[in-house]
């Protein structure tokens, strides 16, 4: 008799994001999979426990916090070998400044399932605190994630000095509690009139903007009292001026034609 068809086959781990800390902003796949969970373990840290009231009564829910990763990674692979459903829950989005690749190497080499439910970034949410879009024609097309080098070393082409000499919209993830060397790095690349905000705690009860630019920002946020979990955005995209306020898109512009709309019939119609 074959022994393997009596082994049980683990069940896949899924690793979600919880979104930047609004609890209804966790995507629908996500609750659904929380919701089913026989065993949970969070980021206590960042997730907000609200979020857990997905979870049904009989789970078992660990806060990862204090934990390492082989203390982590036990808990899973023991709960998934046994035939239980496991979410790990992320903040924002678990591709992002998450330690997900650590974990996954490990469920890989024990031959454990997994899959990858994307959340809201924090980078989202703050844009859209902040009522702006992060691109806007002719001002800038890209939009760069980093964060300020600090125990996490930084490769040398990718420091704050060096990304700021391309002008684009820039989210800084981490780096609140160095907003002094934040800002110096940036005007190296940046005028120092460019505009630039801190979303703290976006989406939560207590979110708070600041809102600035770069030759001030740094006095803002320490008279403002916030040294850690918060979004830093600058850019051209940020301000008020004409020069933004006139850019449009050409995706709904009665000239512009594509497959699905004939210019000719917008321009007949008019505009409002």
């Amino acid at each position: 008799m074959n022994k393997n068809k009596n082994k049980k086959r683990a069940q896949p781990v899924f690793f979600i994001g919880a979104g930047p800390g609004d609890p209804e902003l966790i995507t629908v796949k996500g609750k659904r999979f929380l919701e089913g969970a026989d065993v949970i373990i969070y980021a206590g840290s960042l997730v907000k426990e609200k979020v857990l009231q997905y979870a049904k009564q009989d789970a078992t829910i660990y806060n990862s916090a204090s934990m390492t990763l082989q203390e982590i990674m036990k808990i899973i692979v023991k709960a998934a070998r046994s035939g239980k459903k496991v979410v790990r829950l992320h903040t924002g989005d678990p591709t992002l400044y998450s330690a997900l690749q650590e974990q996954i190497e490990i469920l890989e080499n024990g031959n454990i399932p997994y899959e990858i439910i994307p959340g809201v970034s924090s980078a989202f949410a703050s844009a859209a605190a902040l009522k702006k879009e992060l691109t806007l024609p002719e001002i800038t097309q890209t939009v760069i994630f980093t964060r300020l080098e600090g125990r996490t070393r930084m490769p040398e082409k990718e420091r704050l000095s060096e990304l700021a000499k391309y002008n684009a919209t820039m989210c800084v993830f981490l780096s609140i509690g160095m907003i002094e060397k934040v800002v110096e790095e940036l005007c190296q690349g940046y005028p120092a009139d460019t505009p630039l905000a801190v979303v703290y705690r976006a989406t939560w009860e207590d979110e708070r903007i600041v809102r600035g630019a770069l030759k001030n920002i740094a006095q803002k946020v320490k008279k403002a009292g916030i040294k850690r979990q918060a979004m830093i955005i600058v850019g051209k995209t940020l301000g008020q001026g004409p020069r933004v306020k006139k850019r449009r898109s050409k995706l709904y512009d009665r000239n512009f034609e594509h497959a699905y709309r004939n210019a000719r019939l917008g321009r007949k119609l008019g505009g409002i």
